[in-house]
């Protein structure tokens, strides 16, 4: 399926103004923070870069799921965490600052991690075909998604007043781009959205799920605090999935590639909503049940 020039260049510009709005939020001292906290970052983002790629590869094979569509969910799980995840993690107590060293770090690194596993996807699951992330293709990736980061982490530097000013406008602009894709990408599939959702709607909030789960539990198993653990968890779980919608629709050119991650990025909010919502009550029982400390 031919997608419209709308979405071939509108999208990308709006995912540039989204990065760069991730930008406007970054310091530098954002990525020095990995070397105050390294076991940390490095627990989260070893979670998110190895361990669940190949959760997804382990579910789209189980559910022999079509190739377009696994080809998608991979590139799902290789995208990084969305700026919405530091919400997130915000309202469930979470280290927000390392979930903003997180987003810093994995945006940078997905430049890399996102053509790797989409490329390994379309040749594993036989779409070379009808896909493919050549050398191109993969310099278009890293100007859209590390490049307007950086002008936004150079315009903050320069005029710090201005990037404070932005930060909200940008933030829903975001959200406003992130369901209007989701929705299109949806409606652009329309004839055959019923037999996706179908395919893929049990796939992605599994993975979902899953993520959150591995997110948390697989930092506590690590020996991370509480509060890195909310932070971690929701990095993991919470997706830039305008990444991967841009990549499937502007890039890929191919709306079937972008089904997984528009129906994850209607689940996502749910799911985090929920799952934080249990992982703070269980911590507040487990808080309340303790048995006090003598004088």
């Amino acid at each position: 399926m031919e997608t419209p020039p709308l979405i071939t260049i509108g999208l990308p510009v709006a995912l540039g103004i989204v990065m760069f709005g991730l930008g406007l939020s970054l310091t530098v001292q954002d990525f020095r923070r990995v070397a105050r906290t390294p076991r940390a970052v490095i627990v989260a983002l070893g979670l998110q870069t190895l361990v669940l790629p190949a959760v997804a590869f382990g579910l789209v094979t189980a559910f022999d799921l079509d190739p377009l569509l696994a080809v998608g969910v991979m590139l799902l799980a290789a995208s990084p965490g969305g700026t919405t995840a530091s919400l997130f993690s915000h309202l469930f107590r979470g280290d927000v600052a390392l979930n903003i060293t997180l987003t810093a770090v994995n945006s940078v690194l997905a430049a890399a991690t996102i053509p790797i596993i989409t490329n390994f996807a379309i040749s594993y699951f036989g779409a070379e075909g009808e896909l493919g992330l050549q050398f191109g293709k993969v310099v278009q990736v890293i100007a859209i998604v590390v490049l307007p980061v950086v002008l936004g982490m150079a315009v903050r530097n320069r005029w710090v007043g201005f990037a404070e000013r932005a930060d909200k406008p940008v933030r829903i602009f975001s959200i406003v781009v992130l369901a209007s894709v989701a929705v299109g990408a949806l409606a652009g599939e329309r004839e055959n959205l019923g037999e996706y959702v179908r395919d893929v709607g049990a796939v992605t909030g599994l993975f979902c799920l899953l993520s959150l789960s591995i997110g948390y539990f697989g930092a506590r198993l690590l020996r991370l605090d509480k509060a890195q653990s909310v932070a971690s968890s929701m990095e993991v779980g919470v997706h830039n999935t305008t990444i991967a919608l841009t990549i499937a629709l502007s890039i890929l050119n191919n709306a079937q590639v972008a089904v997984p991650a528009a129906v994850y990025s209607i689940l996502m909010y749910l799911l985090a909503t929920l799952f934080g919502l249990l992982i703070t009550r269980v911590g507040a029982k487990d808080k309340d049940e303790a048995p006090a400390v003598p004088a």
